[in-house]
């Protein structure tokens, strides 16, 4: 086995390292048959669905369901399906659904079944006249002016949030692990460098090693992944003050989202910067410069270079390297500050063995959405041996799949239906082994 030493530029967004572990001769397995019995008062209504476009009936993927006056919330998947759980003390109310270039739709409470709902969203129309008049002059004028305008747009308290957190690992298109966790984030304000700290309060995995190539990935750094993505309150990882004239800066076509006039910058690294930087688009609200959204993505043209970035261990008859790092971030509003409400990463690489003539193709997806918070009024810290470090391998913490009831009243991201599927398999593998272990017992 390999190790590769790490470099970890200040201005880089790399904390998804890649750990292979060779197996040898590992015998096909699931998650060990360990069952945690969660008792807890059933007291919220499920609401589940999907978002759709009216026209073209395409799944919105990451779009926001909200419900209005609180902070619970959660998001659609990569399939438009969502699940959403309300406390049965709020017999009425409305959700909110929003998402980006569409008009945002408010639905009561009380038209909501408890499954298979089916909400549509229309596309959101740009006045050319309006897009004309007030774009401004300097593409990059306006992302100086938004990053600086951090202390006064978003959260000035220290915020204690709810997350639900997912990372998964597939072999081409099949699902080979799979972990998830509910986190607590005490959140520092803004406009202050100090960073936030992260509680572990459940987390389950599972692993289906019979189709990982006799080498077992794990995703270091966990929810930590997808926490530094939230660029306002972390710029230092992609947009610091001497890094930040490396890019060229343009704007492209302005959308809308929850109504708001919505500036499109796109940004690439400049031809004569050799450093592999970022490329993507930058979501601002016209009126108050607020970042609502980013979507990019690393440079990961030096294949050795970006092999050392992100591989930490690996088998010493094997190359690996990512084929594709992508980021995304959306940020959400309540009373007129903003907030970090949910972001993922993505990480596909290539393993290519010495000894096989085809390769591995491998996909690495960390998500993570806020699902309620509160002001930390208390200004509570947690203690050192409650703070998750940074390099956690969530993989190790977790235990098997459980009951279906394991996360209560917490609302999470609904599994996509491969997901949802593994986990059946696992849990039916489960529950014939613990039969077995019974039945050998008498």
């Amino acid at each position: 086995m390999l190790c590769h030493k790490l470099i970890f530029p200040r201005n880089y967004l790399i904390l998804a390292i890649v750990v292979l572990l060779s197996l040898g001769t590992h015998a096909s397995s699931f998650a060990h048959p360990y069952y945690q019995e969660v008792l807890q008062d059933v007291n919220y209504n499920t609401y589940s669905g999907e978002v759709l476009d009216s026209d073209s009936r395409k799944p919105l993927v990451f779009a926001t369901l909200t419900l209005e006056g609180t902070n619970i919330s959660t998001v659609t998947n990569t399939e438009g399906m969502f699940s959403l759980k309300i406390p049965k003390t709020t017999a009425e109310g409305n959700i909110s659904i929003s998402f980006l270039g569409y008009k945002t739709k408010v639905v009561p409470l009380t038209d909501l079944r408890s499954e298979k709902n089916e909400i549509t969203l229309d596309m959101a129309s740009i006045e050319l006249t309006e897009v004309n008049l007030t774009v401004p002059k300097s593409a990059e004028g306006l992302v100086r002016e938004t990053l600086a305008k951090k202390g006064e747009n978003y959260f000035k308290d220290p915020t204690i949030m709810t997350a639900f957190y997912r990372e998964t690992i597939k072999k081409r298109r099949k699902n080979v692990s799979l972990s998830e966790a509910v986190v607590t984030i005490y959140k520092a304000p803004y406009g202050t460098p100090k960073r936030d700290a992260v509680q572990l309060y459940k987390a389950r995995k599972s692993t289906d090693y019979s189709k990982l190539d006799t080498v077992a990935l794990k995703l270091e750094g966990g929810p930590f992944n997808t926490l530094y993505v939230d660029i306002m309150k972390y710029p230092e990882f992609i947009f610091t003050d001497e890094d930040i004239s490396k890019y060229a800066f343009s704007f492209d076509q302005s959308t809308r989202v929850n109504d708001r006039l919505i500036y499109v910058v796109n940004f690439q690294q400049h031809n004569y910067i050799n450093e592999p930087l970022y490329r993507g688009k930058l979501y601002i609200d016209s009126d108050k410069k607020v970042l609502t959204s980013a979507i990019y993505s690393l440079n990961i043209t030096d294949v050795a270079q970006a092999s050392r970035l992100f591989v930490r261990k690996k088998p010493a008859n094997a190359n690996v390297w990512p084929t594709d790092v992508a980021y995304r971030v959306d940020y959400r509003e309540k009373d007129g500050r903003w907030y970090y409400g949910y972001s993922n990463v993505l990480l596909e690489f290539k393993i290519n063995w010495d000894d096989r003539f085809f390769n591995s193709v491998y996909s690495m997806t960390a998500e993570m959405a806020v699902t309620d918070w509160e002001i930390n009024t208390e200004k509570a810290n947690l203690k050192a041996r409650e703070k998750m470090k940074s390099r956690i391998i969530l993989s190790d913490e977790a235990s098997g799949f459980s009951d279906p009831d394991f996360w209560g009243e917490y609302n999470i991201i609904e599994p996509e239906k491969s997901i949802e599927s593994a986990i059946k398999k696992i849990q039916r593998q489960l529950r014939r082994a613990r039969s077995k272990d019974v039945s050998e017992n008498f």
